[in-house]
């Protein structure tokens, strides 16, 4: 607690002892400096006086001024060493000093205590200024309520300073201590937001102060209405972003169902079509028109059929129910198994293989088997006629790494991440395909303890890089439902 705050309010004890002490040095140096009766006896009781006012406030300024007047009195006025006065213009003269060292300890007094009041008012107003600018700038709210405790611990001189409350489901705690100082009754100011009390500050003063003051408590609870207000803000602030959440979580749903029921009704379109015109019984069909319709119908049961499997996939991902069956496996021979299936697919693109001797990595089969398939229709699908799919096999940093490159499109870089979003296709809205492969094999990949990532390719297109790792891995977290 500063000086200039404690002169501003004494005790009544120490303000009568400042009085006397004053009054006694003033004596001592008056009877030291002048030995007989002189002027500047007058000049210095007043310097007292006015010393006894600014150490000791109004109330010491009279008893300065009283005691003063007695000793000039005393031991300046003839006859000296008595209270007796034997000259009319003497006793004028201590009246005039004692009125004007009266007025003057009065002066005195009242400038330093407005100079302090105005010196607090400002330094308040500064403090919870300050503390609005840090609320309004973004601050995290638990940070600046533990600053605020720390700059009231300082204004105030406390020797602890807590402050508690409760901001929705969070509770904010801020805590400071002066070490090595004893402790006085603690003051508990109660924050309420609206009618409901939602936290308090709680002040500590020194024990040697004696309590806090009453500006102090005035302080404390224009600091815990700003709390109450920065605790209402974030509030608000936080049903702002859950709706918003809820706004975007809505209209994912939405384009989810309208993807899945496009992805649904595609292919049973087409297998309705090439169904009635097999049956209609006035249209004679040839060998090869037939064939092409059953094929169709065989084409688009397989895809609806991978739909389905994808979609169940991702709800096995999402319920948590993915887990591998590992077992030692070679990759290179997963991948020849998956181009040996999908010969006729991959009719239409040039694949070549670099499939370099890698050890033998603890995955699931049958899961790799699926994340190398889907991969590969995303590179059919997304390769111009005729282009280029390179699939390279190698050891790579205790792992083993499968590369696939296309001559694609290729994705932009600040698409790479999202393209594993579930129905998520980009810019490529317009081509077949669920939007689930890359999720789907994400989500195998990290069950795996693996990684899988999208590179540009030297030819433009994209390069979708998978690792796996030598040793058995604990799978790494997945991607949670919308």
């Amino acid at each position: 607690m500063s000086a200039w705050h404690r002169f501003g309010n004494p005790s009544r004890v120490r303000s009568a002892l400042v009085g006397i002490a004053a009054a006694s040095l003033s004596t001592g140096l008056a009877v030291t400096v002048h030995p007989a009766p002189a002027l500047g006896a007058v000049a210095i009781y007043l310097l007292g006086v006015v010393g006894a006012a600014t150490l000791g406030g109004a109330a010491a300024g009279v008893v300065a001024s009283l005691l003063s007047f007695l000793s000039l009195n005393y031991f300046f006025t003839f006859p000296r060493y008595t209270f007796r006065v034997a000259s009319a213009d003497d006793i004028v003269s201590l009246c005039v000093f004692l009125i004007v060292a009266v007025i003057v300890g009065s002066l005195v007094s009242r400038a330093l205590a407005e100079g302090a009041r105005a010196a607090r008012s400002e330094r308040e107003a500064r403090l919870l200024s300050y503390f609005a600018t840090k609320v309004m700038s973004g601050h995290a709210l638990g940070r600046v309520l533990d600053d605020f405790t720390g700059s009231l611990l300082e204004a105030l001189g406390l020797a602890r300073c807590e402050i508690h409350a409760r901001a929705g489901e969070d509770v904010l705690d801020a805590r400071r201590v002066r070490e090595g100082v004893a402790e006085g009754g603690a003051i508990t100011i109660p924050i309420r937001v609206g009618s409901e009390e939602v936290g308090a500050i709680t002040a500590v003063p020194p024990f040697s102060a004696g309590g806090l003051l009453e500006e102090d408590r005035r302080l404390l609870e224009q600091s815990a209405k700003q709390v109450a207000i920065a605790l209402e803000r974030a509030g608000l602030d936080a049903q702002v972003v859950r709706a918003r959440t809820e706004v975007e979580i809505n209209q994912a749903r939405a384009a989810l169902f309208s993807s899945v029921t496009h992805d649904l009704r595609t292919p049973l379109a087409s297998i309705k079509a090439a169904v009635t015109t097999l049956l209609q019984e006035d249209v004679t069909l040839d060998e090869e028109p037939r064939r092409e319709l059953l094929t169709t119908v065989l084409e688009e049961t397989d895809r609806l059929n991978r739909l389905l499997g994808n979609l169940l996939d991702l709800a096995k991902v999402r319920a948590g129910a993915l887990v591998p069956a590992k077992e030692p496996t070679a990759v290179d021979e997963v991948v020849e198994s998956v181009l040996h299936r999908m010969a006729d697919r991959l009719a239409a693109v040039r694949v070549r293989t670099l499939l370099r001797d890698a050890p033998e990595v603890p995955v699931d089969p049958v899961q790799l088997d699926q994340v190398v398939t889907n991969l590969l229709e995303n590179a059919i699908r997304f390769s111009p006629a005729g282009g280029e799919v390179v699939i390279s096999v190698a050891p790579w940093q205790g792992a083993v790494q499968l590369r696939i490159t296309d001559q694609g499109p290729g994705i932009v870089p600040e698409e790479r991440e999202r393209v594993f979003q579930a129905f998520y296709r980009g810019d490529a809205k317009e081509r077949s395909g669920s939007g689930l492969g890359l999720a789907i094999a994400r989500a195998i990949v990290l069950a795996h303890g693996g990684r899988i990532r999208i590179e540009g390719a030297p030819s433009g297109g994209t390069a979708v890089v998978l690792e796996l790792p030598l040793a058995d891995a604990a799978p790494l977290p997945q991607e949670t439902a919308s």
